[in-house]
């Protein structure tokens, strides 16, 4: 695994590939639904930016400059939240080497995670990934997967009111955990869950989304193409219906997949990874227009199971 600072000396000339204008959201772009942290009222962008798979490049200097390209498309586009963590290989020198080259944008929710079985190795992985990101301090942070939950909690807990981290989370997907999850959630103290959500995969509507939204958690959406699988076989096989379109501007299938996850009155954020550009894009406008009522999401679940 190379550093950041090792990353940025091996790019050398090659940088000159990659646009430098400034961030900004292009003049007449409509803005970006925004979503609430229950816990405080901030509001973020509901369609945030993955990293898991699609950022692990090691150091191929083209593919660092194709994927800095995409988070430069994220802020232009008037992205907010990106979510990374250790166990991604190489993406969190891959954040520091993009930031390098573009500058922090302000707009920036960071949301990171520690992964280790080590509870007391919390704020040293903290410390290791504002280093490699070049950011201080982040904005959220979550124990991946739950592991070794209790002591890394107990530490966040303490960073979060020192001021090291501004809001506390934990995360699952597949559908793992989520009796233990939901016990956790009941004892409060946390700001985000991480969990899995799409069309598809819809357990977690019976009882941790209504929770989160009882306890004043917001919930982050993971796995919202079910690891892309969902949106390549629609896309595919399948025209998106019209009816779609006039009922909540519907014009793509991501727009029908990102739609109805950030549509949940729980859902604060939905986290899509992509390696593309005009991929990003799409999914970014995904956070623009309205919104499915309940009754169109019900209608939206019964097209999809009967294709």
């Amino acid at each position: 695994m190379i550093t950041r600072r090792q990353a940025i000396s091996r790019m050398g000339i090659g940088a000159a590939t990659l646009s430098l204008a400034p961030l900004q959201v292009f003049a007449g772009m409509e803005e970006l639904r925004r979503h609430p942290i229950h816990s405080t009222g901030e509001k973020i962008p509901v369609i945030g930016l993955g990293t898991w798979r699609t950022f692990n490049v090691g150091d191929d200097e083209e593919l660092m400059l194709d994927r800095t390209k995409v988070v430069k498309s994220f802020f232009d586009e008037g992205g907010g939240m990106i979510d990374c963590s250790p166990m991604y290989g190489s993406a969190r020198e891959l954040m520091g080497f993009a930031f390098e080259r573009l500058g922090v944008p302000d707009t920036l929710f960071s949301a990171e995670k520690v992964w280790t079985r080590e509870g007391s190795a919390t704020r040293e992985q903290v410390r290791e990934s504002e280093e490699l990101w070049g950011v201080k301090p982040f904005d959220l942070m979550q124990i991946h997967n739950l592991v070794s939950w209790e002591a890394h909690l107990e530490t966040l807990k303490e960073m979060k009111e020192n001021g090291d981290i501004r809001y506390i989370g934990l995360t699952t997907s597949h559908g793992r955990r989520h009796r233990d999850l939901e016990a956790i959630m009941r004892r409060g103290g946390i700001d985000f869950v991480q969990l899995t959500y799409n069309l598809t995969h819809r357990s977690v509507e019976d009882r941790l989304l209504p929770l989160a939204k009882d306890e004043g958690i917001a919930i982050i959406a993971n796995r919202p193409y079910d690891g892309g699988r969902l949106i390549r076989d629609l896309k595919a096989k399948h025209e998106v219906p019209q009816w779609a379109s006039d009922a909540f501007d519907c014009e793509s299938w991501a727009d029908f997949l990102l739609k109805f996850i950030t549509s949940h009155p729980a859902m604060a954020c939905a986290i899509p990874a992509t390696t593309s550009v005009s991929h990003l894009k799409e999914n970014m406008q995904a956070g623009r227009g309205s919104l499915p009522d309940e009754e169109t999401r019900q209608r939206m679940i019964r097209h999809v199971e009967s294709l």
